[in-house]
């Protein structure tokens, strides 16, 4: 199954799919929270791990969607660090689901650089099996250079430790004098994985569930965020079109917002010099040593 599924429009489709794009506001960022994969197999009476499979074949349709409708971004919730509390057979099942997907995802580089598709996967990746690391970097590092659409891929994820390890990377340069003098909402917020995307406009959620389970608590607060009762292996093309509908329903009182935002975050990082040449040359040197470990894990050799 590829990442980029060949979905074929129906011809009503099409004409809606058309209407979006010249009539309304299109998201630039859509995140996709992934729920009812487990519910869907008890109510159709198959293993857990082949509702989870069916959950990564409805992904690749929505990238479809996505792809041809010009969103640019794309941010899905794939795996939760508090999954690591399930049974044992579920969380090898998932992993073993992941290591297909990612390696099926190495073979078809062709297609996705065709597509100009770009894969990061946010999270805390080295709480995750050495193969799956190699797997996750090698992944991230052969799609680097796309910039059509960005795939997101949280994994070994929650906002939590997001939070936690950006403060951590923060607290590590606290004896710098020019690091230590400037620490900041806005410095903090560029210590996360998350730091070269914009907020997401659109956060869809499936299952009927109405809370955001630690994901992306910091980046969430300009988003419209969308509830729909359909479980996730279950979401159809209609379902999508009533999320964008919505957005575009709601995204001017949000646009208010996000400008009262943008202009209090530039005020911020006035007053913390944050644009000086240190603080600069730290996020620099950040972004290089995150890299360094995607090479490093990805030329690993595995017992």
């Amino acid at each position: 199954m590829s990442w980029v599924a060949d979905y074929e429009y129906t011809w009503l489709e099409r004409i809606f799919m058309r209407a979006l794009r010249t009539c309304g506001h299109i998201p630039k960022h859509v995140a996709f929270v992934m729920d009812g994969n487990r519910r869907f197999a008890r109510s159709q009476q198959i293993d857990k791990i082949e509702g989870h499979s069916r959950g990564f074949s409805k992904l690749a349709d929505c990238l479809r969607w996505c792809l041809d409708l010009g969103i640019r971004e794309v941010t899905t919730f794939a795996f939760s660090i508090e999954n690591f509390k399930r049974s044992s057979e579920e969380v090898e099942g998932l992993f073993n689901l992941a290591r297909d997907k990612f390696g099926k995802l190495l073979k078809e580089t062709d297609r996705l650089n065709q597509h100009g598709i770009r894969i990061r996967v946010i999270g805390n990746i080295e709480l995750l099996p050495l193969d799956l690391q190699k797997l996750v970097a090698t992944a991230m590092l052969t799609t680097e250079d796309n910039n059509k659409l960005f795939l997101n891929v949280a994994f070994s994820y929650t906002s939590r430790d997001e939070m936690t390890q950006a403060l951590e990377t923060v607290l590590q340069q606290s004896n710098n004098s020019i690091i230590g003098s400037n620490i900041s909402e806005r410095l903090l917020e560029e210590c996360m994985y998350t730091r070269h995307s914009p907020a997401p406009d659109l956060v869809f959620r499936t299952s009927g569930e109405t809370r955001l389970s630690d994901f992306m608590m910091w980046q969430l607060s300009g988003s419209v965020l969308y509830f729909s009762n359909v479980l996730w292996p279950q979401i159809t093309f209609w379902n999508f079109l009533a999320s964008i509908l919505a957005y575009q329903r709601d995204r001017y009182r949000l646009d208010k917002f996000r400008q009262a935002e943008h202009i209090r975050s530039a005020q911020l990082a006035w007053r913390s010099d944050f644009h000086s040449e240190g603080v600069q040359q730290f996020l620099h040197s950040m972004d290089e040593d995150r890299r360094k470990l995607l090479v490093r894990l990805a030329s690993s050799k595995m017992c």
